[in-house]
């Protein structure tokens, strides 16, 4: 207990950090180019999903970041425990390609917005977003957990402001985005967008390494005051993060309903930015290309650390930095060479997550509801009911949409 003898002493705020880690899989490029899209083609009718991912995703990060204080286990190692090989191995390899649609979508992202910037051919553009990817990570490695942190939640306050001044130059209809609260869907399009909002909102890897984060900084503490407080500020850490999340998600949808819909052209970032430009002004496009960049620069970094803590904890085997992010990187850089459309590419990446929710959800929810292993941090049965029912609701939207895709 002597590492954590100065815990109760220390500020609250000090010991924020990892959920902000986390959230930067909540705004990157998959985001921007699913709600753009759901602005554009349907206005406010998809408020709504907005609102209801990001109340679903405080519930599930906050049970994830739990799980690895209360076992000091990542949720990839407490559920490979569980598994005999056969199965883990299985459950492994759609882990790992929820990884690589991650990786799809923060590699392009990067790579459109420093085509946005300085007109760089798009495959270039992957290149270099990998290669800073690796760098934060060498970061994390050489000089620790928090550094990384506040270096991550730097890009998120770029990330915020990058969005957010687009929705403060041109404030959307109060009654029109009050009216996108009532749920509701518009044809199969409607679905699919927001499947792909749903899938870039609550993130399996984000699931995943939220465990681990919370694991690796502030360790196991013990069943007492220590471990209560902690569990305390995690759920500060969380609601802030996910507050700060929330709003950069919203601003894009509204920006996008206000200022294109109806306008040509706006279903891809590359068209959005364009219209952006025109509607609002060359400043504030820079900044919508800057946000752009900083988040498809370190989301692909926290894409990468999640990839490697599945890896591990799964197949129980670490794999070089290096050669993971090469591994990652090929599918995004493949996309990019052959010429598929990017922005398309972003949205349907998007809904590979979306599948890969219910594989992330159900193992943490049984976790955090076994009394066995959290003792009495264990779920109360109102958590473990809007667990289930976050994870019914998400399986029920990905049935109807392959029925949707099918039928349509």
């Amino acid at each position: 207990m002597a590492q954590y003898a100065d815990t109760q002493k220390r500020p609250g705020w000090i010991l924020l950090g990892p959920a902000f880690v986390a959230a930067i899989a909540y705004v990157d490029p998959g985001n921007v180019a699913a709600n753009v899209s759901a602005g554009a083609q349907f206005g406010f009718l998809l408020v709504w999903v907005i609102v209801a991912a990001n109340l679903m995703a405080y519930l599930v990060q906050y049970l994830s970041a739990k799980l690895g204080l209360v076992t000091g286990r990542s949720l990839p190692e407490a559920v490979g425990a569980r598994m005999g090989r056969p199965t883990r191995l299985g459950y492994w390899v759609q882990a790992e390609l929820v990884a690589m649609a991650t990786d799809l979508a923060e590699i392009v992202g990067g790579a459109i917005a420093l085509y946005l910037l300085f007109d760089l051919p798009l495959l270039v553009g992957g290149v270099i977003t990998g290669a800073v990817s690796l760098v934060l990570l060498m970061i994390k490695d050489r000089r620790g957990q928090t550094t990384f942190e506040r270096v991550i939640t730097g890009l998120l306050a770029i990330i915020a402001i990058g969005f957010l001044t687009s929705l403060f130059a041109a404030p959307p209809p109060v009654a029109d985005a009050a009216e996108g609260l009532i749920p509701r869907f518009d044809g199969a399009e409607s679905v699919l967008l927001a499947a792909a909002m749903l899938g870039a909102t609550v993130m399996p890897h984000a699931v995943y390494l939220h465990s681990g984060l919370a694991r690796d900084r502030h360790g196991q503490p013990e069943p007492g005051p220590v471990r209560a407080r902690l569990l305390r500020i995690t759920r500060w850490d969380v609601g802030v993060a996910m507050l700060i999340a929330g709003a950069v998600n919203l601003s894009m949808l509204l920006v996008a309903a206000t200022n294109l819909q109806g306008v040509e052209d706006t279903d891809s970032i590359e068209g959005a930015h364009a219209a952006v430009q025109n509607a609002l002004g060359p400043t504030v496009a820079l900044l919508f290309a800057i946000g752009l960049l900083a988040s498809g620069l370190a989301s692909s970094s926290v894409g990468a650390y999640a990839g490697a803590m599945i890896m591990q904890g799964l197949l129980r085997r670490s794999v070089p930095l290096l050669t993971r992010r090469l591994i990652t990187l090929l599918p995004a850089l493949l996309i990019l060479a052959v010429g598929v459309d990017p922005s398309r590419a972003l949205v349907l990446s998007q809904v590979v997550l979306s599948f890969g929710i219910p594989f992330a959800l159900i193992p943490l929810i049984r976790l955090t509801s076994d009394a066995a292993l959290m003792g009495g941090d264990v779920n109360r049965r109102v958590t473990t009911a809007l667990g289930w029912l976050v994870a019914g609701l998400i399986t029920l939207l990905n049935v109807v949409l392959i029925y949707l895709t099918l039928t349509g």
